[in-house]
């Protein structure tokens, strides 16, 4: 077979099983939301559709797709529709350079990557921040004054902590020497739990502003001001239903997988064990291929779960805390971070 089909032909099997593992991983992070968030408010959470409520997502997304599709008389339509794509189109497409576990190719392909890029961080940080458009957009568009006041807030919310998580990450880039995420994760893979950024790298305050400035990125709680419901009814996505409302919904919480997998790469070492090198030799090559994901996931998953157990516990902040936050204190912190870890590397 042609090798340029073969080629294709797997990309695509990629794109495929990845987008599906995506959404299927959105509906269930909303699962795992509402049934942690029961636990720590004494409650059950969903626990009839199915067993355990395991069921209770895809009821909610045939909900969601068969409720009518309201659109109000003043929007300006072209805009209102294009909105909630653009969410979530840069919610998906910013996965596309996420290695999840080490390189493994069939015919020259890498099984584990849709694409390596050797700049693959830079390229996420510029779609996270194109997201924006969608919600200034949606905001502008539907023509109502808390939609607009929402999509106000989360602009000044995303410029704001795009810096400081952008800065966040200097250090990790300067001990590994290169922005390839695949490169970062092999700097962090030699001894285990020591050779992690978070702990033998010595990046704990970035890992600190970056865990920051992702719930802001992500307006999540406490820094869910752009759709706080007691000031805004539900802020930029007021005036929608349907799917259009599903859209902007899935695109949440695929930025919250997609920033979980990248704090995974760049602070937790990625798929490499705890353990280093310890067990490399253990099982066969599927077990060994199996391994990596396993720990990815695993890493992944506890990010998520620390995301909602903030969520559970925390009030939201003022408005004015959280610009005051961002500015004042993340920002200037993520610059002594970079001094810090440049002196540090120079002396070593």
């Amino acid at each position: 077979m042609n090798p340029l089909l073969v080629f294709f032909l797997l990309s695509l099997l990629k794109v495929a099983v990845l987008t599906v593992v995506m959404l299927t991983g959105v509906a269930y992070t909303v699962l795992l939301e509402r049934k942690l968030v029961g636990r720590i408010q004494n409650r059950w959470g969903p626990s009839r559709v199915g067993p355990f409520g395991l069921l209770q997502p895809l009821v909610d997304g045939a909900k969601l797709f068969l409720k009518e599709d309201l659109i109000p008389t003043s929007v300006y339509k072209p805009l209102y529709i294009v909105a909630p794509m653009i969410a979530l189109g840069c919610s998906l497409l910013s996965i596309a350079v996420v290695p999840f576990g080490p390189e493994l190719k069939y015919k020259g392909v890498d099984m584990f990557q849709i694409t390596d890029l050797n700049v693959g961080l830079l390229i996420i940080l510029g779609i996270t921040s194109i997201g924006v458009y969608g919600i200034a957009l949606s905001g502008w568009s539907s023509n109502n004054k808390y939609s607009l006041l929402g999509a106000l807030r989360s602009s000044a919310q995303l410029i704001s902590y795009e810096l400081a998580l952008g800065l966040s990450l200097v250090g990790v880039v300067l001990r590994a020497g290169s922005l390839s995420l695949r490169q970062i994760v092999n700097s962090q893979s030699a001894h285990g739990l020591i050779s992690w950024n978070l702990f033998g790298g010595f990046q704990f305050i970035a890992f600190f502003i970056y865990l920051m400035a992702a719930y802001a990125e992500t307006n999540r709680a406490p820094f869910d001001l752009p759709e706080a419901e007691s000031e805004l009814t539900a802020g930029y996505h007021t005036e929608y239903s349907s799917m259009k409302f599903a859209m902007f919904f899935m695109a949440e919480y695929g930025n919250m997988i997609t920033v979980s997998c990248v704090a995974t790469l760049l602070f937790l070492g990625g798929w490499s064990s705890p353990f280093g090198h310890a067990f490399d030799t253990f099982g066969g090559p599927i077990i060994q291929a199996i391994v990596p994901l396993f720990w990815f996931v695993l890493k992944v998953f506890s990010f998520l779960c620390l995301y909602v157990w903030v969520r559970g516990t925390l009030p939201r902040f003022r408005y004015d805390q959280l610009m005051s936050f961002g500015w004042s204190f993340l920002l200037p912190l993520a610059i002594l971070n970079i001094v810090a870890t440049s002196l540090w590397l120079t002396l070593r």
